[in-house]
């Protein structure tokens, strides 16, 4: 009733949608809607209100693809570092391959080569000491003895290792 007359109204009560973030919401008063707000459910994050409906809108396409790339590249990183981290496998033995890992092994290849050119032979193990045979812990724990040949070739494996997830990684950035 208006001024004791009774008035249509219209009725948008119930779910109705932003006009400029497209989310929906709860309207529940009688009458024409408050500007911002529409009936219309946005068609997708693509789309901007022009004041009269919902169109396409190219920018936001574009940056929604790029944000999308984005996260996937940053996936990828992800997943690139898990798997470098998650272990070397050399001579069918797993080894540990974190970031410390990685340096002890690298110095470790560095000690063998530099033995290897003092003259170490090969299925000698006491090239890093002579009181002690030289061994690298393994994931499961258990030594593994290796001469110096054999330390030279695992820091190879495990740079090559790092390296190959390294440019796989960037290979399927590079995809579409």
């Amino acid at each position: 009733m208006v001024d004791g007359h009774p008035d249509q109204l219209a009725d948008h009560r119930g779910e109705v949608y932003s006009t400029e973030t497209g989310e929906a919401q709860q309207h529940d008063a009688l009458g024409d809607l408050p500007a911002g707000l529409t009936t219309e459910q946005r068609p997708s994050g693509d789309h901007s209100w022009s004041g009269s409906g919902w169109v396409f809108d190219a920018e936001l396409h574009a940056k929604r693809l790029q944000a999308e790339a984005q996260a996937q590249r940053q996936q990828i990183d992800v997943e690139r570092d898990r798997r470098i981290d998650a272990g070397v496998e050399f001579q069918g033995v797993m080894f540990q391959s974190r970031a410390t890992d990685r340096e002890n092994i690298a110095g470790a290849a560095q000690l063998g080569f530099m033995a290897v050119v003092a003259g170490a032979q090969t299925d000698d193990l006491r090239w890093s000491s002579p009181v002690q045979d030289f061994a690298w812990i393994a994931s499961d724990n258990t030594l593994v003895p290796m001469d110096a040949q054999t330390v030279v070739a695992f820091g190879k494996a495990a740079a090559e290792r790092k390296q190959a997830l390294i440019f796989a990684a960037r290979q399927l950035k590079d995809m579409e």
